[in-house]
């Protein structure tokens, strides 16, 4: 057997009209000969046979077969072609499909050598000298093997160099199969790995003529060709290892850091619980860390000095309190707490409504990009909070909202909603705007839209309050000083709201006098529900349903009061003057007492 490393051998057999049945016998026998000396099967030497005249015939290709037998099977089934000869189609045919992965051939990287065995007996009907520099080019190894009446110079257009070793002309077919014991010679060669010093680290290949060496599995071959080194395997990056790489001999294993353990998948870890030990203790919550664990109070408790239990700090946040308004912390307690000019109810939590006095009510809110999504819902919370202060209906409180970024848009009118679940509905459905901050153009369109009549502001007649609160959480990028003004010019009582990044300017230019009542600021959105308490009692009259009774002081009821009151007061200073004479008269005595006894001394 030729054991000199593995092979891929492609036999390319012409069966053109000119080779005689008995003579492609021949051909037969002699590709058998050498096919049964060598050592083939799936990790040694393929083998794969085509045909071709005009045309070429795959016979079987080199993933097809790897025993002896079953290559001798399929070459004795051979049916010739019998037509023209196109050796350069067939060396074409090589190159592109019979020596390509897809058809068994091993990957370049490998260097198993690639060799092709043309065996013709006449000239090419094409050309061969291109095509077959194209295919050595690519690594193919080319014998031509010309019998009788081959041409020599084709049969040298088509090998690889060096010529004498590889171009060989048979006078006939009758010495072909002698011919083919030295071609087996030939083709195997020695064992370059026993006759030379190879200098392999690992392992030696032998091929025809030449060597190579290899390296064992975890290791890759050095530039030297000879040595190896260590394949780090986590090098590449693609692990996938979400802590550490351990790189082992061309392999690698996942390890996570202390206080995690490795998951299923061998590559993602997962923190140790150490509160489903069940020792930990905490009275509340039990928190793991890496290498440990703490506990953690619920939201109003502090924890205390044993690091386990917790304390009431805040009841108004440690238990559901049920509050309409506001929740007061004591000392073990707490209590509700409503709205000047609210009455608690009986229950302990709710309040009275504003129903002292009806408003007309219109909020005109910042929707800009910096309000972000988050920010915008505790806006419409806010809205909410202060909605439900409110006695609405058609005949007492009516509310308006606005939204403005870079535009201005109505989101309901003041006679749109007649109940306040219409209107927190409305609110939580209004949609987010976004863009940029044009507060003047809001209270442009609040002075001319909002508050007129066709929107359903009742007319100025009537008395009815109308009120306008602007929130805002940045600088206006428009002037807002002339529509500022004329709003409070038409008998709307402002109120400005501030967060985050509004300036306090422009909010006190929004605001009514007194302006201190009639603006707030808050750092934060989360922090803002105490405006609510703030705007309660001017937001909710304590006199009045809407008409507001004028008396003339010159009016006979008026004219008793004031005399009645005059009189009250001329009485209490008359008393006051009496008292003030009698303890004059007694300390003027004092003073003359004592001058006589000073004289009596002298």
């Amino acid at each position: 057997k030729c054991r000199t490393g593995p092979l891929d051998i492609v036999f390319v057999i012409d069966s053109s009209r000119s080779v005689r049945p008995f003579e492609f016998e021949t051909m037969r026998r002699f590709m058998i000969d050498i096919i049964s000396n060598l050592d083939v099967g799936p990790n040694a030497t393929r083998v794969g046979v085509i045909q071709y005249s005009s045309q070429v015939q795959n016979i079987f290709s080199l993933k097809t077969f790897f025993t002896w037998a079953d290559m001798e099977k399929a070459i004795n089934s051979i049916i010739p072609l019998a037509q023209g000869t196109m050796t350069g189609l067939a060396i074409q045919y090589v190159m592109n499909v019979a020596f390509t992965t897809q058809e068994g051939a091993r990957p370049p990287h490998k260097k198993i050598p690639r060799i092709a065995i043309i065996v013709t007996d006449g000239r090419p009907q094409d050309r061969v000298t291109e095509v077959a520099t194209q295919a050595r080019n690519a690594g193919i190894e080319i014998y031509a093997v010309g019998i009788q009446r081959a041409d020599m110079n084709s049969l040298r257009a088509m090998a690889s160099p060096p010529l004498e070793e590889h171009v060989f002309l048979v006078e006939s077919f009758e010495l072909i199969q002698q011919f083919g014991k030295q071609f087996q010679d030939k083709l195997c060669g020695v064992d370059m790995c026993v006759e030379r010093e190879h200098g392999c680290q690992h392992s030696c290949v032998s091929t025809p003529g030449s060597f190579y060496c290899e390296c064992n599995p975890g290791y890759r071959l050095n530039a030297d060709g000879k040595t190896c080194s260590p394949i780090d395997a986590c090098a590449d990056g693609r692990h996938g290892c979400q802590h550490q790489c351990v790189s082992v001999r061309g392999s690698y294993s996942c390890r996570c850091r202390p206080g995690y353990y490795l998951s299923q998948n061998k590559r993602s870890c997962t923190m140790i619980d150490y509160c489903s030990f069940g020792n930990h203790s905490c009275q509340h919550e039990c928190v793991s860390i890496p290498n440990g664990h703490y506990c953690r109070c619920r939201s109003g408790y502090t924890l205390q000095p044993d690091s386990k239990s917790c304390r009431a700090t805040d009841l108004c946040n440690g238990v559901d309190h049920g509050c309409e308004f506001k929740c007061v912390s004591t000392e073990g307690s707490y209590h509700c707490m409503c709205p000047e000019g609210q009455q608690l109810q009986a229950d302990g939590k709710t309040c009275s409504k504003c129903g002292a006095g009806h408003v007309d009510l219109v909020m005109v809110i910042d929707g800009s990009k910096s309000v972000r999504p988050q920010n915008f819902e505790l806006v419409k919370q806010f809205v909410n909070r202060i909605v439900d202060l409110l006695d609405v209906s058609p005949h007492g409180t009516r509310v308006g909202l606005v939204q403005y970024s870079s535009r201005v848009r109505t989101e309901f009118p003041l006679n749109k909603y007649h109940s306040a679940d219409e209107i927190k509905k409305a609110v939580m459905d209004v949609e987010y705007m976004e863009k940029g901050t044009m507060t003047g153009l809001a209270l442009k369109h609040m002075v001319e839209h909002s508050f007129s009549e066709l929107e359903g502001a009742r007319p100025l007649s009537h008395n009815i309050p109308r009120i306008g609160l602007v929130f805002t959480d940045g600088r206006s990028q428009d002037d807002i000083s002339e529509w500022a003004r004329r709003a409070k010019e038409s008998g709307i009582v402002m109120f400005a709201v501030g967060v985050g990044k509004a300036v306090e300017e422009e909010l006190r230019a929004i605001a009514s006098e007194p302006v201190e009542q009639h603006f707030s600021y808050s750092a934060d959105f989360t922090t803002m529900t105490h405006f609510v308490e703030n705007f309660s009692l001017n937001i909710c009259p304590e006199e009045g349903k809407g008409e507001t009774e004028i008396r003339s002081p010159c009016e006979c009821e008026a004219l008793v009061q004031f005399q009645t009151n005059t009189v009250d007061i001329l009485q209490s200073l008359t008393e006051k003057n009496i008292l003030w004479t009698h303890s004059l008269a007694q300390m003027t005595a004092r003073l003359e007492d004592l001058e006589k006894q000073i004289a009596k001394k002298k």
